[in-house]
């Protein structure tokens, strides 16, 4: 009987465990779509790179671009030279950067 409720605790802790690694998951995606919003669009994008805690993107017209919003969003920083923003995320960078690749 005492295995039984191990049993059904460790399920349950699992069940949990997976409910929120789907949540994070959905909050990226969202995030991602944002921040494309924010960049003007897919269509605003020429390319980007993702280089340790930052996201690098050259744009094709600059004044498309939602800064305050993508400051909003949780940019700890954005540097613009000319048409490229460095945009500073931290330590979502990697999870961001698999969710905009997956919005090819």
């Amino acid at each position: 009987m005492e295995y039984i409720q191990y049993l059904i605790i460790i399920l349950i802790l699992l069940v949990i465990a997976i409910a929120v690694t789907n949540s994070k998951k959905k909050d990226f995606k969202i995030k991602a779509n944002k921040l494309v919003e924010c960049l003007g669009g897919k269509e605003n994008i020429l390319n980007y790179e993702f280089n340790k805690s930052r996201f690098v993107v050259n744009l094709k017209d600059i004044n498309n671009v939602n800064k305050e919003a993508i400051q909003k969003m949780g940019a700890k920083g954005i540097v613009e030279i000319e048409n490229q923003l460095k945009i500073i995320v931290g330590d979502d960078a990697k999870q961001l950067k698999k969710q905009i690749e997956d919005l090819k």
